[in-house]
C-alpha cells in the first residue's frame, strides 16, 4: 500500500512541477520588456518619449510616440506616431497618427487612425473612429464613429455617435448627433439634437432644432425650433420655423412656420408655406395645398393619403365617428353658439353685411313654415338611455316643405333641420302679422276718430236744433201774445 502511496504522490509532484513550468513558460516573453525608465514612464517603439526629462507615469508604444514630451504627466500613446508632438498632460492616444498634432491640449482621448490627428490645443475630447474629430481644435467634444466630428475645429460641447454624425460641423456648439450621418451637414448650427439615420442631415446653420427618427427635419438647412420625432417627420422643411411633428411622416411636405401635426402623417398634406395650422390625426388639406390659421382634430371621412418616396407610401386614414370632450357639459359660459357643417368644420354664425350678398326681403319665401308639423320624440337607446321626450321636426317632412331648410349628411341624406333658419321664417311670419295688426289698429283708430267726429257733428247739430227750437219757441209765443181778443158770443136760448 505504501508503495502505491509514494507512487501517486511522487506522479501527483511531478505533474504539479509540469504544469508550473508551462506557466512560467507562458508568463514569459522573450526578449523580456524593457524596463529601468524613471518615474513610472513605459516606451516601447523607436524614439517613443525620444524628449522626455522630468515627465511622469506616460507609456508610449510605437514609433515616435510621445516623441516632443518632456515633462508633462499621465499621457499614453499607442501607435504609429501617437501623439508625437503632445507637450501637455493627461491625454490618451491610441491609433496611427492619434492625437497627432496635439501640443497643449489636455484631458483628451483617442482611439483610432487619425483620431483627432491635428488637434493643438482642445481640451476634454474624446474620440474613437477612424478620423474621428481630425480637425478639431475645441473643448468637450465626444465623437464615435467612422469620421464623426471630422470638420469639427471650433465647435465646443458637442456630442456625436454614428458614423459621419456631424461630420461638417466646424464651429457649432452644444450639437448632440446618435446615428449614421445625423446633423451631417452642420457647420455653425447650435443646441440641435440628432437621433437617428441622417436625422438633420442637411442643416447648416440651424439651431435649437430636435430630430428623433431616420430622415427627421433630414432637409432642414437652418430653421429655429422646430421638433420632429417620427421617421421623416417634418422632412421636406428647408427653412421652417417653430414647427412639431410627432409620428411618422407627420408635417412631411411642410414649408412654413409655426405648424403643429400629431399623428402618422398628421398634416402630411399641408404643402408651401402654410402658417400657424394644428393637425390632430388629421392629414390636412384634401387635396394637398396650403392654408393657415387652421385646426384639423380627426378625419372627417375616410381618407386615402400618399407619401411620395422612396419608398413611396399609400395608406387609409379611417374616419372618426364620434367626439367625446371633458369639460363642457353642465358647464355655463357666456358667448356665441357653435355650429358645425357638413364637412365638419366649427365656428358661429355670422350676421354681418360683410359676408352675405343677394340680399332681400324675405316676403312670402317664409310661408313655408306654416305647412310645418312639430312633433314629440324621443331618441334611440344608442343616441340617448335616458329616453329623454323631445319635441321638434322630422327632417325628411321639412323637405317635403322646402329642402333648403334641410341639412344633409356626407351620402347626401336628410340629417337635421335649420332651426336657425325655420326661426328667422317664424319671426318673418310674426312681423309679417305683427304689421297686419297695427295697420287694423290704425283703421280702429282712423274709424273711431271719425266715429268722434261724426258724434261731435251730431252734437252740434242737436244743440243748433234745440236753439233753433228755443227761438221758434220764443217767436211762437210773441205771436201768440199779439194776436187780438177772440170774442165770445154766447147763444142763449
Amino acid at each position: 500500500m505504501k508503495t502505491i502511496s509514494h507512487i501517486i504522490y511522487a506522479a501527483f509532484a511531478l505533474f504539479t512541477f509540469a504544469c508550473f513550468a508551462l506557466l512560467q513558460n507562458v508568463q514569459a516573453v522573450v526578449p523580456p520588456p524593457d524596463g529601468g525608465y524613471a518615474n513610472q514612464n513605459t516606451a516601447e517603439g523607436k524614439d517613443a518619449l525620444f524628449n522626455l526629462t522630468t515627465g511622469v507615469e506616460n507609456t508610449a508604444i510605437g514609433f515616435r510616440a510621445l516623441y516632443n514630451i518632456s515633462d508633462a504627466l499621465h499621457n499614453t500613446a499607442v501607435g504609429f506616431q501617437a501623439l508625437a508632438n503632445n507637450e501637455q498632460s493627461d491625454n490618451s492616444g491610441v491609433g496611427w497618427h492619434a492625437l497627432f498634432s496635439n501640443t497643449w491640449g489636455y484631458g483628451n482621448t483617442a482611439f483610432g487612425v487619425d483620431v483627432m490627428g491635428l488637434n493643438n490645443t482642445g481640451n476634454f475630447n474624446t474620440a474613437a473612429g477612424f478620423t474621428a474629430l481630425l480637425h478639431n481644435d475645441a473643448d468637450d467634444n465626444t465623437a464615435y464613429g467612422a469620421q464623426a466630428l471630422y470638420s469639427n475645429t471650433t465647435g465646443d460641447s458637442n456630442t456625436a455617435t454614428g458614423s459621419g454624425a456631424l461630420f461638417s460641423n466646424i464651429d457649432g456648439n452644444d450639437n448632440t448627433a446618435i446615428g449614421f450621418q445625423a446633423l451631417y451637414s452642420n457647420t455653425s448650427g447650435g443646441g440641435n439634437n440628432a437621433f437617428g439615420y441622417q436625422a438633420l442631415l442637411s442643416n447648416i446653420s440651424g439651431i435649437r432644432n430636435l430630430a428623433v427618427g431616420s430622415g427627421a427635419l433630414g432637409s432642414l438647412t437652418s430653421g429655429d425650433s422646430n421638433v420632429a420625432v417620427g421617421n421623416v417627420a417634418l422632412f421636406q422643411g428647408v427653412t421652417v420655423n417653430f414647427n412639431t411633428a410627432l409620428g411618422r411622416r407627420a408635417l412631411f411636405r411642410s414649408q412654413g412656420d409655426q405648424n403643429v401635426g400629431l399623428g402618422f402623417f398628421a398634416g402630411g398634406n399641408l404643402s408651401d408655406g402654410g402658417t400657424n395650422n394644428i393637425y390632430i390625426g388629421n392629414a390636412g388639406p384634401v387635396p394637398i395645398g396650403t392654408e393657415s390659421n387652421t385646426i384639423r382634430l380627426g378625419t372627417q371621412t375616410a381618407t386615402i393619403v400618399t407619401a411620395p418616396g422612396p419608398p413611396f407610401e399609400s395608406h387609409l386614414m379611417p374616419a372618426h365617428t364620434a367626439t367625446f370632450i371633458a369639460g363642457i357639459s353642465g358647464r355655463p359660459v357666456v358667448g356665441n353658439t357653435v355650429v358645425v357643417n357638413a364637412n365638419g368644420k366649427l365656428g358661429t354664425a355670422t350676421s354681418s353685411e360683410r359676408f352675405k350678398k343677394d340680399i332681400k326681403p324675405m316676403d312670402k319665401a317664409s310661408e313655408a313654415v306654416l305647412a310645418l308639423k312639430p312633433v314629440t320624440f324621443r331618441y334611440k337607446a344608442a343616441i340617448d338611455q335616458d329616453r329623454i321626450p323631445q319635441f321638434g321636426l322630422i327632417a325628411e317632412e321639412v323637405e317635403k316643405v322646402n329642402p333648403d331648410l334641410v341639412v344633409r349628411d356626407t351620402e347626401g341624406k336628410p340629417y337635421t333641420v335649420r332651426y336657425d333658419a325655420v326661426n328667422a321664417m317664424l319671426l318673418n311670419e310674426f312681423l309679417k302679422e305683427h304689421r297686419k295688426v297695427q295697420e287694423q289698429a290704425r283703421d280702429i283708430q282712423q274709424q273711431k276718430a271719425t266715429i268722434s267726429e261724426l258724434k261731435n257733428g251730431m252734437e252740434t247739430v242737436v244743440a243748433r236744433l234745440k236753439e233753433q227750437e228755443s227761438r221758434i219757441e220764443k217767436v211762437s209765443a210773441q205771436i201768440e201774445m199779439g194776436r187780438p181778443t177772440s170774442k165770445v158770443v154766447l147763444n142763449r136760448p
